[in-house]
Order: structure tokens, then sequence, then C-alpha cells
């Protein structure tokens, strides 16, 4: 009986050294070791998008999606300017990340099923909630989106977008003249000469793009949001720890925001008693380790870029020329849909 127990005993140690062993062979990623010998985040992002990504009269990347990369980098390098950015259309950018031509793809991408499980690619997070809308002429004098029976619809091939477009007048039984472009930029500019009634995107591009026309106060945007975008980044399928490390600092910027730990008083609240904030924060705990990061990751995003609340704000909150409200982007104890997963 005895040597029943011993060797039940060793084989329950067994067990628990390869659990540990597991552990520890999670927490390497070949990604993350590629972008740490590079000395770089390469990350892939759209390239004329105003709020979300592109460069400024300064050649400065800026934006919503841009200032994800800059976090990603912060938790790994402690600086946030460690990226290349890569612009890339709707059509080439999976290919970019298949191919790995890119580490993260943080464009206005929509999650779907299709995308999440036929082109080897997983969304780590969602963090923008949109949907698609319609912008007009105001000389038009069309109040709804129901009201364009037989218009022309100016709109980027390629798209869930698209898709949508079709979906929406087919739907509602209206007919429907689509005018395709390969990108963005030519669908708004065909759209600002005349060659269509209306442009369809996500919302938060029509606002972007309303900044771009020869007279912007002469466009409105209409108010039926007509499908579901849930935008995000996204990463290679295979590499678990570095979608984990793409997901938590999106989850580090929300857990900021909603903790109350901002970009300048995050060093005073490195002393604070709060359980939850000592944690986020690497004073508690070693959370970093599963990451294969330092325990002061978090930190470090909010240090560089922010809490969620404050880069929305500044790229295409109030803060911004945008002016988009928070919406459905604004914390769940405030009505809204961001939520931050605990870390602990």
């Amino acid at each position: 009986m005895l040597k029943g127990l011993v060797m039940k005993r060793v084989a329950m140690a067994f067990a628990f050294a390869i659990v540990l062993t597991c552990g520890t062979e999670a927490a390497f990623s070949q990604t993350l070791k590629a972008v740490q010998d590079r000395g770089q985040l390469v990350c892939g992002a759209n390239g004329t998008l105003a709020g979300f990504g592109m460069p400024d009269p300064q050649g400065n990347w800026v934006g919503f999606d841009v200032e994800f990369c800059r976090a990603i980098a912060a938790a790994i390098f402690n600086d946030p300017t460690k990226v290349k950015f890569v612009p890339l259309t709707a059509p080439n950018r999976f290919t970019a990340l298949q191919s790995g031509e890119i580490d993260v793809l943080s464009r206005n991408t929509t999650w779907t099923m299709s995308r999440d499980t036929s082109l080897g690619i997983d969304f780590a997070s969602i963090n923008y909630y949109d949907g698609q809308g319609f912008m007009v002429r105001k000389s038009l004098k069309v109040n709804s989106a129901l009201e364009l029976n037989d218009a022309a619809v100016c709109v980027q091939q390629g798209t869930t977008t698209e898709l949508n477009l079709a979906d929406y007048f087919r739907t509602n039984h209206m007919s429907l003249k689509t005018v395709t472009f390969a990108t963005a930029d030519e669908a708004v500019k065909a759209y600002d000469s005349s060659r269509c009634d209306a442009y369809t995107t996500d919302s938060s591009g029509l606002y972007a793009e309303r900044l771009r026309l020869t007279d912007p106060s002469a466009h409105i945007v209409l108010p039926e949001i007509i499908s579901k975008e849930p935008l995000g980044p996204a990463v290679r399928q295979g590499d678990d720890t570095w979608e984990d490390i793409v997901r938590w600092t999106h989850y580090a910027m929300v857990n900021a925001e909603e903790l109350g730990v901002n970009q300048n008083n995050v060093g005073d609240m490195l002393k604070s008693d709060t359980p939850d904030v000592r944690r986020l924060l690497g004073v508690e705990g070693q959370f970093g380790d599963s990451l294969g990061l330092s325990n002061d990751w978090a930190a470090r995003i909010i240090k560089a870029v922010g809490n969620y609340g404050e880069s929305f704000e500044r790229n295409v909150g109030q803060g911004s020329p945008l002016k988009i409200a928070r919406g459905l982007n604004a914390l769940w104890t405030k009505g809204g849909l961001q939520y931050g997963i605990p870390v602990r």
C-alpha cells in the first residue's frame, strides 16, 4: 500500500512538472522573438483613413489603429516609436499578414466568421464597435437610407461593405446601382465628383472621409446603421502567445480607463493600494511572464499612449476633427460594450 502511495505521488509530481513545462513553453512566441531580434514591430495599417491610420503632413503616422501598434511596441520595447507601418489596401491586407510581411494587422478590419475560420488568421479583440452607414449630399434632400431606391452608390470592392450594401437593398426591395472601386480613396473621389448619389462604408469611416471632401459641410451621414462591424487587430494563427500579447494590449488600455489610470497619473498610481491597479501595473504578481514580457508591460503602454479613452478621444472622439461619440465604445459601466478582462 505504501509503495502504491509513493508511486501515486511520483505520478502526480510528474504530471505537475509537465504542466509547468507546458506553461513555460506557452510563453514563448516565434513572432515575439522575431520582433525582438528585428528591433521593431511591423504593423499593417490603412494609410489613408483620417483618425485611424495615415501619415500627418510631417510624415508621422497617427491615428487610433496606429496608436494600438505603438502600444504593442511600448509593451515589448518600452519605446512606442519602434514600429514600421506598412500601408495596405483592403484586398492585400490579409495576404500581407498570411505571408509574414507584417506582424499584426491593425487596419479598421471587420471580424467575420469566414475571415476567422478560412484565412489562417485570428482576431485578438474588438477595439472598435462600428456599423455601416451612408453619406449623401444635403442637396439630394434625403433623410433616410430607405429613400435611396435606384440610387448609384460608391463602394470599395472586396469588402464586407460591398456585401452588406447588396444585402440591405435586397432586403428592403430597392433597386441598386453599385459603383465599385479598388480603393477607398478612388471611391471617395468618385463620390466627391458626383459620379454617384451616395457613399457607403463604416460609420467611423464616413466621418473620416467627409473631412477630405471639397466641401465637407455640404454632406450628411444618414441615421441608419445597416450592419455590425466589430473592428479589431488580427494576427496569424498558430502563435497563441503573440495573440495573447495583442489581445492584452487592448485589455490593458480598457482596464486602465476603468481604474482611472491615465498617461498623466500612471507614475503616481504605482503607489496605489488598490489590488486591481497594482496587478495591472506590475507592482504585484508576475503577469508579464506568461506573455514573455516584463511585469511592467501595461504600465509601459499607459505611459506611452494612455488608456483606451485617451486614445479614442484624441484620435476620433471629441478632441479630434471627427468628433465621433463614444456610443457602443464607451465603457460597460457607462452603457457601452468596452469591458476589460481582469488581470489576476
